[in-house]
């Protein structure tokens, strides 16, 4: 079978397809066959040898997958890796049957990246209706869900933040509020402004950097910042003590792998969950793009330049 085979550390240029053998589904998983892979901001840093848990050359990298299972059922698939291949091994409590009015594609923007943003709000932050939020790169994967599942459970303000205007004003047609420009000077200022002049009371991160340290400048009283990222790659300053106890802030990491890893029902029921607000119109997956194996590298490129939006996806039913 073909499949995305890492074996050196790098950039996008490192990324190759080759033939391998088909996995052995050891007890307690099953063999999917592969329609559909998700690319994640995550990957990037497997390819790269940055990320939380570094894997063992060689390797395929891939967490989520889309296919059919022995059954013929349409099923999604969270995996540690191995998913951007023709066929993968998935544990049977990582399987999620994937209902007839939500496409391939769309379950695999619900999967990784739709438990992040449900996650995020709900158990991270613990939104409550009439609250602000900020959402960076809103035009993303997360984002783009975040803005509005923020939307749909009432918050008073969504504040989106993108790097190009086709970005801000798709963050707006999704429901937010109000779009500044992430490569503003002085994001606190623009924060603020956005939110009418008042202090915001909740900010999804996953830049780093200036952004972290302005984004919690913009917060209020008991406001909640949650860290999912560190996409920027540049430090952050060191956070003090006393700008959180003096204004009862809070600062929460966020990691999707360590949440799946620990409770299972926190992905079923975010999945259930999302599935059924798609079928309530309640929310949109965005697709951006999907690309053949043999095209990974470039649609990785895309994706580490911060080229796409929602969700990019590789066919792997190619021979």
């Amino acid at each position: 079978m073909k499949a995305i085979v890492i074996k050196e550390f790098g950039g996008p240029e490192v990324i190759g397809v080759s033939e391998i053998s088909v996995p052995q589904a050891a007890e307690g998983s099953v063999l999917v066959d592969v329609e559909r892979s998700g690319l994640n901001f995550a990957d990037l840093h497997q390819i790269a040898g940055t990320y939380l848990k570094k894997d063992s050359l060689p390797f395929t990298p891939g967490t989520e997958v889309f296919g059919k299972d022995p059954s013929g059922r349409r099923v999604l698939g969270i995996i540690p890796s191995g998913g951007h291949a023709q066929r993968a091994a998935v544990p049977v409590g990582s399987l999620i049957p994937v209902p007839d009015f939500v496409t391939g594609e769309e379950a695999l923007a619900l999967g990784v990246q739709g438990f992040t943003a449900w996650h995020l709000l709900r158990t991270c932050a613990r939104t409550v209706r009439g609250q602000s939020i900020v959402v960076h790169a809103a035009a993303g994967g997360v984002g783009s869900l975040a803005v509005q599942l923020a939307k749909a459970w009432g918050a008073s303000r969504v504040i989106a933040s993108a790097s190009t205007p086709d970005k801000r004003d798709l963050a707006l047609s999704l429901g937010a509020d109000s779009a500044v420009d992430s490569n503003a000077g002085d994001m606190t200022a623009a924060l603020l402004e956005a939110n009418r002049g008042r202090p915001v009371d909740v900010v999804l991160e996953m830049a780093g950097g200036r952004t972290l340290d302005q984004g919690l400048a913009a917060l209020g009283t008991h406001g909640r910042m949650v860290v999912y990222g560190t996409a920027s790659d540049e430090p952050s300053t060191p956070v003090r003590l006393e700008s959180l106890i003096g204004a009862s802030r809070s600062v929460v990491g966020f990691w999707a792998a360590d949440l799946m890893r620990t409770n299972h029902r926190a992905l079923t029921d975010a999945l259930t969950g999302l599935f059924g607000m798609v079928k309530n119109k309640q929310l949109k997956p965005v697709i951006g793009g999907t690309h053949t194996l043999d095209d990974a590298a470039k649609a990785f490129g895309l994706l580490a330049e911060r080229a796409t939006t929602g969700k990019v996806v590789l066919d792997t039913t190619g021979n």
